[in-house]
């Protein structure tokens, strides 16, 4: 197993009432039309599938979806939406297991490349995105860029959500490249709030076409969003598309 964080039952059985804005028909549409149309004719490999959030609507879109997921519990969570024989997850980690077949396109979304806590991890991570890839076919990122110009001398958080039900904000160790999400979620009418913290990998769109670069894909794309909106220098995100040659 790599060195990702394992999602809890109690995380599990939360996670689709947390995201319900990222799965909505206006945030999700472009999402679903982007990998759509990358999928063409062919299958699709999602990595850390979680719930199914992404999964089980590109599959509901007609593009064959095939699932790897660390946890048990996210992907109990997806099986009751949709059965084994539609939608195949095999449980285990996103930078050594392999799923039989090859598939036009692969694809990571949510920041989730940066629960792999070492750069080793992520190299594998792409390896395997190009072991399962068909010619021609493509592994798509979606990641956050590294706010660290927010950090002036001495500070070392950012906030990303300041709301009545959430406060977030990360923390970075600027050594290790680390960065450590903070989550103050609030429960109930009684005004608690429930506290979470997970550990990340953070890495830079030159460091990732670096670790393409070592799997044997070629960047064809990158983009700010979904909606192809042109990278640039002030991109909070980017959406990357790395093509396996022919």
């Amino acid at each position: 197993m790599t060195s990702s964080e394992l999602w809890t039952r109690a995380t599990a059985e939360r996670y689709d009432a947390e995201e319900t804005r990222t799965s909505s028909p206006a945030v999700l549409g472009p999402t679903l039309a982007f990998l759509a149309e990358l999928a063409g004719d062919g299958r699709a490999l999602e990595f850390a599938i979680g719930t199914g959030r992404v999964g089980v609507p590109l599959r509901e879109h007609g593009v064959p979806v095939v699932g790897i997921e660390l946890s048990e519990h996210m992907a109990a969570v997806l099986r009751r939406k949709v059965d084994a024989t539609t939608l195949p997850v095999t449980i285990g980690d996103m930078a050594t297991t392999v799923v039989p077949g090859e598939f036009t396109l692969v694809y990571l979304v949510y920041n989730t490349i940066t629960n792999l806590l070492t750069q080793d991890e992520q190299v594998e991570c792409f390896r395997n995105a190009a072991r399962h890839l068909r010619p021609g076919g493509r592994f798509v990122i979606e990641l956050g860029v590294p706010p660290l110009r927010f950090l002036p001398p001495g500070q070392v958080a950012v906030p990303f959500d300041v709301s009545e039900q959430h406060l977030g904000f990360d923390t970075f160790d600027l050594v290790e490249q680390v960065l450590i999400s903070h989550h103050f979620t609030r429960d109930g009418e009684d005004g608690r709030y429930r506290r979470a913290a997970s550990r990340h990998r953070y890495a830079w769109p030159s460091e990732l076409d670096l670790m393409a670069r070592i799997a044997g894909l070629e960047l064809e794309r990158r983009v700010a969003d979904w909606d192809g909106t042109p990278f640039a220098q002030d991109s909070a995100q980017h959406i990357s598309v790395w093509r396996k040659p022919t």
